[in-house]
């Protein structure tokens, strides 16, 4: 695949509220629960790392909003954090 870039900043949505203690379980990404959903975001190494990400959101039984790859734009004015 031409132009992926890997590692790369993503922004996974769920619904239902996931507080900081989770970052572990989500290999250290960082976790941050909103009203009625949680985003889990961070810098994600490769396509099967965001797999495994899923996988473990799959495992919980939460349910995906989105998943969003973060443009360098948004990363490095700080609106991922």
């Amino acid at each position: 695949m031409t132009g992926s870039r890997w590692p790369a900043h993503y922004e996974i949505r769920v619904d239902g509220v996931l507080d900081d203690r989770w970052a572990d379980w989500f290999g250290g990404l960082q976790v941050n629960g909103e009203d009625t959903q949680t985003a889990i975001f961070g810098l994600i190494a490769d396509q099967p790392a965001l797999h495994g990400v899923l996988t473990k959101v799959r495992d919980l039984g939460l349910c995906l909003v989105s998943v969003r790859r973060l443009s360098s734009d948004e990363t490095r004015d700080g609106t991922w954090q």
